[in-house]
């Protein structure tokens, strides 16, 4: 089957931190439940206990000849047309792993393996991630590395007391601005704040401290094997033009617009790459009519394969404006 844009089921799952608020985003969430991510693009053979719960996690597709197969079906089946130039994940799966995230309350503080940690244990694997903020509740914050001064041994007793929170560096969450969390970050999510979250597909996790939640594992000897002390990545402010990519080794994220009927192309760089709608409606089509056009709407996420990545764009509401983000693998 030629290859075309695929659109998957989310995955949608219960978190105690969790909220309603993907609810705007077209998910099936109602009023007052607890659900705080929805797996978008994921084609992971097993998932971490203390992350998804623990099993395969594969993203099924909804539209076209392979509706109701897995993504690992589609890479299976178009190979390098799906990937183009990019390669696929260590265990042969989808190289990335897209998320929307909704936090009611404050996240565990966590971290993710640091590269040592990971190649002395085969069963764990690096997470890198960053978060594009949607929405903040005012106040909201995200913890985003260790205050300068806290040495190891000083973090480590206060983990042992059961209180890290003073040690982390809580920045302002404000809507637009992206964080790169590199493997190794400790990190929580701020409650009040809604985010996509563009990652590496892993889903091992860490964590160091839950804000007194009771019967949540912890994992303290773990995480202070794998973080970072120091300094994390600052801030980026994604603008509408290519230079304001955020750029990491595993993925680069873009902020692409279109306003009334304006067409902007999603890629060139020869590999695949992921569209999320954030904001206003439009469309996804290519220029020699290689596929049926997909609808864009908040909250519709799609995999553009590589075979038809040229000559793939969006276009705009005939008034109006479509917000997007755009996720690409290196090449």
């Amino acid at each position: 089957m030629k290859p075309y844009p695929l659109v998957f089921e989310p995955i949608l799952l219960p978190k105690v931190w969790g909220g309603d608020r993907l609810g705007r985003f077209g998910k099936n969430v109602a009023p007052g439940e607890r659900v705080g991510e929805s797996w978008e693009v994921a084609d992971l053979a097993e998932t971490a206990a203390s992350g998804a719960g623990g099993g395969a996690k594969r993203s099924v597709i909804v539209n076209g000849g392979f509706a109701g197969r897995t993504l690992t079906h589609a890479l299976r089946e178009w190979g390098p047309e799906l990937l183009g130039r990019a390669a696929p994940a260590s265990g042969g799966g989808f190289p990335m792993l897209v998320k929307f995230l909704d936090a009611r309350e404050n996240l565990s503080v966590q971290v993710h393996p640091s590269p040592a940690y990971a190649a002395a244990n085969p069963c764990a694997h690096l997470k890198t991630e960053c978060w594009y903020i949607l929405d903040a509740v005012p106040g909201s914050v995200i913890y985003k590395g260790i205050r300068p001064g806290v040495t190891p041994d000083l973090f480590a007793r206060h983990a042992a007391e059961g209180g890290v929170a003073d040690d982390l560096v809580a920045v302002p969450a404000v809507a637009g601005e992206c964080h790169v969390l590199p493997s190794g970050t400790c990190h929580a999510l701020g409650a009040g704040v809604l985010v996509a979250e563009v990652q590496t597909p892993s889903d091992t996790t860490f964590r160091v401290f839950d804000w007194g939640r009771v019967g949540r594992e912890l994992h303290i000897e773990e995480s202070l094997a794998c973080i970072d002390f120091g300094p994390p990545p600052p801030v980026v402010r994604l603008r509408d033009d290519e230079g304001s990519a955020l750029r990491t080794e595993f993925f680069t994220l873009a902020r692409v617009a279109a306003a009334n009927e304006d067409e902007r192309p999603v890629s060139g760089n020869g590999a695949c790459c992921v569209v999320m709608a954030l904001d206003g409606t439009g469309s996804l089509f290519h220029d020699d009519g290689d596929f049926a056009p997909v609808t864009l709407r908040a909250g519709v996420t799609v995999l553009v394969p590589a075979a038809v990545a040229a000559g793939t764009n969006l276009r705009g509401p005939d008034v109006g404006r479509l917000e997007c983000l755009v996720a690409r693998l290196p090449h």
